[in-house]
């Protein structure tokens, strides 16, 4: 994920700001890391460059 792609992003529950964690970065983009919701204290997980936005679920399956 590249750094730019902060500036667009949002938060799925809430459209709030997201932060990013850094665990691995190269000079083009982002490895490893995470975004965070400080609102619905969400973690949205980077993998490999790509960062997974799908909203926490709620509840279990059943």
């Amino acid at each position: 994920m590249r750094r730019t792609l902060l500036d667009i992003l949002c938060c799925p529950v809430c459209k709030g700001d997201l932060a990013l964690r850094v665990s691995e970065e190269t000079e083009v983009e982002i490895v490893e890391g995470a975004l965070w919701c400080d609102r619905c204290r969400v973690e949205y997980p980077i993998t490999e460059g790509i960062p997974n936005l799908l909203p926490p679920e709620e509840g279990g399956s059943a």
